[in-house]
């Protein structure tokens, strides 16, 4: 059966980083001041970004072969 989920994950990940990651890059410094500075937004914007990016590039590189 030819059912491949890490397109899809990969798709969402991928939206839901970047999203998350543009978001972190816009927003205002003053609310992270809780979590000690750190721009947490960003940092999992960038996390959930990259796994996006690595699941669509295993499913897309199995398709391919």
């Amino acid at each position: 059966m030819g059912l491949d989920v890490r397109v899809p994950i990969g798709l969402l990940f991928s939206f839901l980083g970047l999203v998350l990651t543009i978001f972190g890059l816009f927003s205002d410094p003053e609310i992270y001041r809780v979590s000690l500075g750190i721009n947490v937004n960003l940092a999992w914007g960038v996390v959930l970004l990259g796994f996006g990016v690595v699941m669509l590039f295993f499913g897309w590189k199995r398709r391919a072969s």
